[in-house]
């Protein structure tokens, strides 16, 4: 039978215990809301059409408040086409000026021009809302496509040739500018190791349904940028 002394030193220790844990989980906690910086661990599950711009900044508000990031405004990383009279959007000048951390708080940029030059986007860095690895090139399913619409240096592309699903608003016909999150995939590709522009999505149904994603090792998935 337990003394009042021992049933005392007990609750003491388990107290003790509970406390620690609390603290010793505040720092990871604090880290993850410092990030500025994630892929989204899930698409928005309908091809190229994201709603547009706004669908999109959407869909990354949505998942980074979700993870606990703080009250941030954040960007998905995407460039528009000029197109109905209207001009087109460089991924570059939506996403603030930088610096940018994963939840872990290792800084993939410090700034846009580092971002498009000698970055730290790599498969071990760039992590989802809640901190995991995405599935890169030799991983089943591969999920390494990003949806960026955009050229090496962020700007949007001009010309007739779609790279932007419609704007971000077809799920059947057109093609989407993806990135590789893991700088990795077929040694075919010139341009396998861009992490912004790796190739153009394609497939039987058009290139931008969610099928013709998932075909060439994507997801829908798309970089997010705190922009403050």
């Amino acid at each position: 039978m337990l003394t009042l002394a021992k049933m005392f030193s007990r609750a003491c220790f388990g107290l003790a215990a509970a406390s620690f844990a609390v603290l010793a989980a505040q720092p990871a906690l604090a880290q993850s809301a410092n990030a500025t910086f994630f892929v989204t661990s899930t698409g928005i599950g309908n091809g190229g059409n994201l709603g547009g711009l706004a669908g999109a900044d959407n869909h990354c508000q949505t998942l980074a408040q979700a993870a606990g990031l703080g009250a941030k405004t954040w960007h998905a990383y995407l460039s528009t086409q000029a197109a109905d009279g209207k001009p087109a959007v460089n991924a570059r000048d939506r996403i603030g000026k930088g610096p940018w951390q994963n939840s872990k708080g290792i800084v993939i940029a410090k700034d846009v021009a580092e971002l498009h030059g000698t970055n730290n986007v790599n498969k071990e860095t760039a992590l989802t809302e809640k901190g995991g690895v995405v599935n890169g090139f030799v991983d089943t399913p591969n999920r390494h496509d990003i949806l960026t619409g955009s050229q090496p240096d962020g700007t949007a592309f001009a010309g007739a040739d779609d790279r932007t699903c419609k704007n971000w608003t077809s799920s059947t016909q057109g093609a989407a500018m993806v990135g590789h999150s893991d700088l990795n995939g077929p040694p075919t590709n010139p341009t396998v190791k861009s992490w912004n522009t790796a190739h153009p999505s394609r497939g039987p149904d058009g290139g931008c349904s969610q099928k013709d994603l998932i075909s060439t090792g994507g997801d829908g998935l798309l970089y997010c940028f705190a922009t403050n």
